[in-house]
This record gives C-alpha cells, structure tokens and sequence, in this order.
C-alpha cells in the first residue's frame, strides 16, 4: 500500500505544503477565473476554513514561485514571466486596545517594508505608510502591486464584548483600506477576507467596489473540502470509514454552490483515529453569541428554521448587533435553502451538521441552566432511547429544579414562555436527536417532535394554565403524521408553571 500523503494540520503556507509534499487540494482552477474576471475581491468564510492557505497560495502566484505549482491545474495557463510586488496585510495575535492595533498595524508594515527593500517615511500612519508602500513598490519594481489582507476584521472581531474598542479598530482599519482605492492606478490585484462581513460604509468607506464572492456559486467551494474530495483525495486516509456518518457530522456548509466541509474537522477526524468529536467547535467558543440569545430572549427551538432576508445576513455594524448575521458569518448557522421570492431573496438558515448542533446547543443550555448539563443529558437520552417516559419526567423536573433563582432574575430570557421550550429543545439538540421544531402538518404546528431509531415523540409545551397539552395534541391529530406499523409513536403535553419555575403536568400517551 502506497503511503499515505501528510496532512497540513495547523499548516497556512502555501510553500511549506508543497515542498513538504504535503497533502494539497487544488484550488487554482477558481483562483485562475477569479484573476481574469475582476480586481477587487472580498470573501467572508467561518475561522479554520482554509482562508489563510487561499492568500498564501495568491501570494505565491503573483510572486511566480512557478516550482511549486507543478502538475496544478494552473501551471501551464498562467504568465511566469510577469512578478508582481505583493503587499500582505494579515492580523495575527490580539489586540484588545486602541495602542496596541496601532503597534500591530505599524509592525506589519514594517514586515512588508522589509521584505520589498522600501520605507515609509510616515511610519506611524498606517494609511499613509500603506499608500507610500503601494507607490514605492510600483516604482522599483516597475509592475503595479498586488495586495492581500488576511483576517481584515480581526481588529473589530477581537473585541465586539468592548464596542468602544471595536469602533476604535474599525476607524484605524478604515483609514487603512481607503488608501487600496485611492491608489487604483497602482494596484493590479487585491484580495480581501475575513469571518465577517461589516458594512462597507462603516469599515471600507471609500473602497465600495469590492466584488463580494462570499456568496457566488462559481467560488462556492475555494475554501473547505468537498464530498468529492473526501471520495477522492482523502479515500485512503478514510478507508472504512462510515461516509454517510461523516457526513451528518462534518458537511453542510452552504455558500450557495457543493455543500463543503471546515477542512480543520477532516483533519483533525482523521488524526484522531477517525473519532467523531467536535474539532471546529472546540477552537473557539460562542461565548459572545450566547449573551445575544440571553439579553434578547431568543426562542433556541427556531435556530435550525430560521428565515431571514439576504440583506439581513449580509453585513452587520457595531452599533446594531443582530444575531442573525452573527450565527452565519462564524459559521454557527448555514444556509439549508434559498427562496426567490416577490419582494427579493429569503434564506432558510439552520446548523449545519451534527458537530454544531450538538456543540452550540450544549453552550447554550449551560448558559441557560447552569445545571449539570453532562448528567442532564445522560438521564435524558437513557429515557428516550427506553422510552421510559416516567423518568423523562423526573429529569426535566430536576432540571428545572436546579435551575439558580438568579438565573430567572438577571436576565430577560426567563421571563417569556418560550424560555421553557427553549431549555428543552437545546437539551435535546445537545444529544444529536433528530428534532423538528415548530414541525407542520395539515392541522397546525407541534412545538416538537423526535425521532431516535423506530420511535417518535410528538411534544407540546403550555404555560401558566393555557390549556391542556396533550388534549390539543390529540385533537389536532398531530401524531397521524408520523403513525406507521414499525414505529412507536408517543404523545407528551407539557404544561409548565411560571411561578413555581417547573413543569405542573406532564402527561403521556402512546398511539
């Protein structure tokens, strides 16, 4: 058996894949089109998606490294003869202070300054040292100059729970991209990408002629890996493997082309002896977000159905944070259909994949509870899978049992009903169940339904008296819909008590 290509884990350098021989997925058929066809290029992708790699690879390109895109698409229909200066811009480490962006706007200048052998003669400001750079290198050179900005945002991103910081990084990073448009006549190329898609008033200004790909089917997949490349590139490395389970975990990220995979998952599932974990989810956590959900009530059940218009998702600012934009551009939510309707485009957002269901949903039912969520969770699977509904009873009891008093004081969210729901459902979403929220039949809504191998529940929840659950459910006939010979249906009606904090009835039946 031929030995198995190493894999790139942790690695963004285009050069260091290639002369290592490392494993490499070609992506210059999409960067080759996206050279002839525009300028100017924005791209928003989730962290750990492979934008790094796409800049360092651009950089090589211009820079006409030619040897390390032997046997690459790109190889023989690209100008070898033609090098361009390459200004890079990327935002590594942290920044959590005006004075502090400032030093790492001036030592990347610094960097570039000495790699091109040029000098600002206004180093202290990041705009103009840029414009200097742009002019010089032009100059000595003799060819107009390409430029990349890795991690355009980060400045901003680091700090949205500070948001005079974060006004203050978007003011030292405006005046920083304004200086790309004013030097038009100079620049042959620039790339720009980054997790979020800030408005371009408020972040670019001047630099409105952008050509946003972050949702353009052509470039769907220049970032993360495909079915196909996982059944191709990756079939020795996941010889074996359950494909159908890979991908309930790992794909689903929709950019309105292939559905692709976070590459950072594929690797490190193939390291880990093909462990199925939550790999992406664990390099950052959602602790902002879920603060949003908190100070917002935000009903968790409608998550995974959440309807938004395109204008809604497409950038966001510091002064109005929505959570919408937030969930989608850090790659929490995806898009699970595209609707064209008459008053313009909706989108049907939902998670992705079981590794961010389960992951984000056990964030946010600690947030909400601050019970033992991994004994919670333990007692409530063993009920459903036995389908041992009087002990489903009793956790839910002892769940909400433990809830803090402080919890429903200090915040918002625990005083509408949908409060109760959504500690439910984000349990249960937290197991990896197959659930359907707000699920439609001929007859009207059930607030839940579960299916986990041949049985399915059909939930209602109730408030403060509102009526009997389990009497509507059987009137409205929702469990019709899921009635078959080989499956066990069972029907809950949940009716839950404000002020005592707890269910009050909890009755069942099986159909």
């Amino acid at each position: 058996m031929a030995q198995l290509k190493k894999l790139p884990i942790g690695i963004q350098t285009f050069s260091q894949i290639r002369e290592e021989q490392y494993l490499y997925l070609d992506k210059t058929p999409q960067i080759k089109q996206m050279v002839d066809e525009g300028k100017y290029y924005f791209l928003s992708r989730p962290r750990r998606f492979g934008k790094s790699m796409l800049v360092s690879t651009l950089q090589a390109l211009f820079e006409g490294r030619r040897e390390l895109f032997t046997g690459l698409y790109i190889e023989d229909k690209w100008d070898w003869g033609k090098t361009y200066p390459v200004i890079k811009i990327s935002f590594g480490g942290v920044a959590r202070d005006a004075d502090a962006m400032r030093r790492m706007v001036a030592s990347i200048m610094q960097s570039n300054q000495k790699r091109l052998g040029i000098q600002c003669r206004n180093p202290e400001y990041g705009g103009v040292c840029l414009k200097e750079m742009i002019e010089q290198a032009h100059e000595k050179y003799g060819r107009k100059v390409v430029i990349l900005v890795d991690e355009y945002d980060k400045l901003i991103v680091d700090n949205l729970d500070q948001p005079k910081i974060a006004r203050q990084g978007r003011e030292i990073l405006r005046d920083l991209y304004t200086t790309i448009k004013d030097s038009d006549e100079y620049v042959q190329f620039a790339f720009l990408t980054g997790v979020s898609k800030f408005s371009k008033v408020s972040v670019f200004s001047g630099l409105n002629n952008l050509e946003d790909i972050t949702l353009n089917p052509t470039f769907a997949t220049i970032c993360g890996y495909t079915q196909h490349d996982l059944e191709t590139s990756f079939a020795d490395h996941l010889d074996g493997v359950d494909m159908d389970q890979v991908r309930e975990w790992y794909n689903g990220y929709n950019f309105l082309g292939d559905k692709v995979y976070n590459p950072f998952d594929i690797l490190l599932f193939i390291k880990n002896g093909q462990v199925f974990d939550n790999y992406w989810f664990a390099t950052g956590t959602p602790t902002f977000l879920i603060k949003l959900i908190e100070k917002n009530t935000y009903f968790i059940p409608q998550l995974d159905h959440l309807r938004v218009s395109k204008s809604l998702i497409d950038s966001y600012d510091i002064e109005n944070m929505k959570l919408e934009p937030l969930l989608f551009q850090s790659g929490y939510l995806s898009i699970k259909e595209q609707r064209q309707l008459s008053y313009g485009i909706e989108y049907i957002l939902g998670f992705p994949n079981k590794e961010v269901a389960i992951s984000f949903n056990d964030h946010v039912a600690a947030a909400l509870t601050e019970a033992n969520t991994a004994q919670a969770k333990g007692k409530l699977y063993d009920s459903l899978a036995q389908a041992d509904l009087d002990q489903l009873e009793q956790t839910l009891m002892a769940l909400f049992a433990a809830i803090p008093h402080t919890n429903y004081t200090r915040n918002t969210i625990s005083a509408y009903e949908g409060y109760y729901a959504s500690v439910v459902y984000a349990y249960l979403a937290s197991l990896g169940l197959q659930l359907i929220p707000e699920d439609v039949t001929s007859t009207g809504r059930i607030d839940l339904t579960i299916r986990m191998n041949n049985i399915t529940y059909i939930l209602e929840f109730k408030v403060d008296g509102q009526g009997n659950a389990l009497k509507q459910i059987k009137e409205k006939g929702y469990h019709q819909k899921y009635q078959r010979p080989d499956t066990d249906t069972y029907l809950i009606g949940i009716d839950f008590d404000s002020g005592k904090r707890n269910i009050s009835t909890f009755e069942w039946e099986k159909v």
